[in-house]
């Protein structure tokens, strides 16, 4: 019987891994895990992991007037951008919520790709609909295109061998990107960007390219100790790295500068959508704030826990885990403003028990970069 479920042009390869594990992501048939989650976050940690991505949306945008489409939806600086260069930006309502997080590539001044999230892909599209102005075209190019993700210390040297030496990965800066590279016959869009705190590229092909790529990464990075990695890892190493997760520390209630992501709201670029909401929100004094906690007490936080202080309910639990790397229950937390300051003493109501937790640092863990 067919599955109910979306796939990527990679699924059949999953067979390969008899240990992976499939589950229910956003409606996508998506591997949690390939051989055990730790296993896999450790990898990436030390050496490298491949994760398919291809569930995230791709858009292009074209036409005379895409960059001041673009400036006017999104909230980071789209005009700094050159050509081969990505900036991370978010769409916001009016209110300031925020519609999505995405990565925008500039190809040419008049030509750009969106990296959007898969659960948001219909949402997205139509919101970019709405506001389109003369002289641009919005293109859904998600079934079309599939995206990888080769991540960690070794992605580089793992990258240089799949493409034959034509190409090293070590020489693009991050956040720059490379069209038509050659991963076997296929030729890649390739970006010095991830979503785990390491180094990395995410490679996007055809469609009907991606299982020769995979293999031909896999193949590649047999020597470096190159693993397959699933949801489960990604969450447990975007989480490490404080990356924020549409849903979690980002939704249509939560702004930006709430969650921390000041540095990509460019409120003296001109006029966008959010921005006169942003800016009251800044000029006011944010009212939440996303901050790290560690549990004192024994216990695991969890996302949508509450969490109190003083006996009163001030947040709550966005992503929590006993981190990998680590080996400490940590957990990021949406909280009235006031008591964000670190060291603070919170409990967090975990399944019924007031546990201890202290506000801690975050990002909880930063590579050191490679020799």
């Amino acid at each position: 019987m067919e599955s109910p479920l979306k796939r990527t042009p990679l699924y059949p390869l999953y067979a390969e891994f008899p240990e992976a594990r499939c589950i229910d992501f956003g409606g996508w048939e998506l591997p949690v895990q390939f051989a055990g989650i730790q296993k896999e976050h450790e990898a990436v940690r030390t050496r490298a992991g491949l994760f398919d991505v291809s569930h995230m949306g791709e858009f292009l945008v074209t036409g005379r007037f895409a960059e001041a489409f673009l400036q006017r939806l999104t909230t980071n600086d789209v005009a700094k951008l050159q050509d081969g260069q990505a900036q991370y930006a978010l769409l916001c309502y009016p209110d300031g919520g925020v519609v999505d997080d995405l990565l925008v590539y500039r190809i040419t001044n008049d030509q750009y790709l969106l990296i959007v999230n898969a659960g948001n892909i219909a949402k997205d599209f139509e919101w970019l609909r709405e506001h389109l102005i003369g002289d641009v075209t919005l293109e859904d190019r998600s079934d079309a295109l599939a995206l990888l993700a080769l991540q960690g210390p070794e992605a580089a040297a793992i990258l240089r061998g799949a493409a034959g030496g034509g190409f090293d990965g070590s020489r693009l800066a991050p956040f720059h990107f490379a069209a038509d590279v050659l991963i076997g016959e296929a030729k890649a869009l390739v970006s010095r960007t991830g979503y785990t705190g390491e180094d990395g590229f995410e490679i996007c092909v055809a469609a009907e390219d991606a299982p020769q790529v995979w293999q031909a990464l896999l193949a590649a990075g047999k020597p470096h100790g190159l693993v397959p990695a699933g949801l489960g890892a990604r969450d447990t190493l975007r989480f490490e790295a404080r990356l924020p997760l549409y849903g979690q520390e980002l939704s249509r209630t939560i702004s930006p500068l709430e969650a921390g992501l000041g540095f990509f709201v460019k409120l003296d670029k001109g006029d966008f959508i959010g921005r006169d909401a942003l800016a009251a929100q800044k000029a006011g004094g944010v009212p939440r704030k996303l901050v790290g906690i560690e549990m004192i007490d024994r216990g695991i936080p969890r996302h949508a826990m509450a969490v109190y202080a003083d006996g009163q309910r001030i947040g709550e639990v966005t992503t929590g885990t006993q981190s990998p790397t680590l080996k400490r229950n940590l957990g990021l937390a949406l909280v009235d403003a006031r008591f964000a300051s670190l060291g603070t003493e919170l409990q967090v109501d975990v399944r019924g028990k007031m546990l201890k937790a202290q506000v801690v640092p975050a990002p909880f863990y930063k590579r050191t970069p490679k020799e």
